[in-house]
């Protein structure tokens, strides 16, 4: 049988790792990494702790403590932030040792056909897989308020886009937004030479508690358990027993991936942030337009007031909404065949679609298994989930497998 995973982020190195270590052929695509290493804003750190910030191996090798180890790096489960340049080292560290063969080419077509699935790529070759696995990153579904939409390109941006942000020295910039993204982005904009102001639909901007000194005590762990999504037995039951989450009703699973673990940041960005960014607080975008070469932005508050902002440029740290129009490379005919609830689709315990031999992994598969894709930590869930399907499927397609040479 051969595999295609289209995407080379913490998901789809994951899944490779996984169907490598079965002896499953496979080819992955993509860059490694791309969303984290392009369009994550440089000198933040992960919200994740250390313990849940792994791509997946089997028998737990290739983590992040383990790296840290190896190379001299601060690690400690909890109580060390992640830095997003020891992330990005770590994880091309692991693909380099678990999934070595990248195809760095981007999947531009997905089509079903007779024997399984044709692929066209961005150098207009072809190739056919027998199943694939969409393990795309979350740039893919980043969400703009369309109160912004009026603006140009060229004053308007999403948090996605930016990660070097230097280039805001010396410039008025605007962020939209009130969860970490917003909170990251304000401050290091700030840091970096920007006169930096936030707005937040919000009462308050939300931060984690300062962990306390020292070990949990037992009857802290009975009321909050520890779980890669953060305390709390909610959180602890979204981790461990995801494949739960498919049989609630559709707008109670809708309403818990877009409600648990809400906007919310990490302790230490709570200083940072009150140091320079002036934060306007209970206000939404009511428009947008150009003028005289900067943006005007109009704000109405809660109690129906209204003020204008002016400022050079404006980031929607808006977050993202998963949807399956937005995967333009999926053929016409093979999208709507994908069942789906909410532009989402609706997918077995083993995360495959409706269309037989294709799965979802990551955010797109929120609507089935909950706020656990929102997470990397998702990955060590789905990764060896879908390995183990892929392989007992391989004696039903072994008569029709083919190479994945081009065509």
């Amino acid at each position: 049988m051969k595999v295609a995973i289209i995407g080379a982020g913490p998901y789809g190195l994951s899944v490779a790792a996984h169907l490598r270590a079965r002896g499953i052929q496979h080819r992955i695509y993509g860059k490694p990494m791309d969303t984290w290493l392009h369009h994550m804003p440089d000198g933040m750190a992960l919200k994740s702790d250390g313990f849940a910030s792994n791509l997946s191996a089997p028998n737990h090798e290739g983590t992040l403590a383990a790296y840290c180890r190896q190379h001299g790096i601060p690690y400690h489960d909890t109580d060390v932030r992640v830095p997003l340049e020891v992330f990005n080292a770590y994880a091309l560290d692991f693909q380099r040792q678990f999934v070595p063969d990248v195809d760095g080419r981007q999947v531009r077509l997905l089509e079903r056909v007779a024997d399984g699935f044709s692929l066209t790529l961005d150098d207009c070759a072809s190739e056919h897989a027998d199943c694939v696995v969409v393990a795309v990153g979350i740039t893919h579904f980043a969400h703009v308020p369309a109160e912004l939409g009026a603006l140009p390109t060229t004053m308007l941006s999403h948090s996605s886009e930016h990660h070097d942000l230097s280039d805001f020295a010396g410039r008025e910039i605007l962020v939209v937004g009130g969860g970490s993204s917003a909170v990251d982005l304000a401050v290091l904009a700030y840091e970096a030479g920007a006169a930096t102001s936030l707005v937040a639909r919000g009462s308050a901007i939300r931060f984690d508690s300062v962990p306390s000194a020292g070990p949990r005590s037992l009857w802290a762990r009975i009321q909050r358990p520890s779980s890669g999504l953060g305390p709390g037995w909610r959180s602890w039951l979204c981790q461990r027993v995801p494949v739960l989450y498919r049989f609630l009703p559709g707008r109670a699973r809708l309403a818990i991936v877009r409600r648990h673990l809400g906007p919310r940041s990490a302790w230490h960005m709570r200083g940072r942030l009150e140091s320079g960014v002036e934060v306007t607080l209970g206000a939404s975008v009511a428009e947008a337009r150009e003028e005289g070469g900067r943006a005007r932005v109009a704000l109405t508050g809660a109690d129906e007031s209204r003020r204008e902002i002016v400022t050079d440029h404006v980031i929607a740290a808006t977050g993202y909404i998963p949807d399956i129009r937005r995967l333009t490379f999926l053929d016409d005919e093979l999208r709507t065949s994908v069942r789906t609830y909410q532009q989402m689709p609706i997918l077995s315990r083993n995360f495959e679609s409706s269309v037989a031999g294709l799965y979802f992994v990551g955010l797109v598969a929120a609507n089935t298994f909950g706020p656990l894709m929102r997470f990397m930590v998702g990955a060590e869930y789905a990764a060896p989930r879908v390995a183990r399907r892929l392989e007992r499927r391989m004696p039903r397609v072994a008569k029709r497998a083919r190479t994945m040479a081009p065509v």
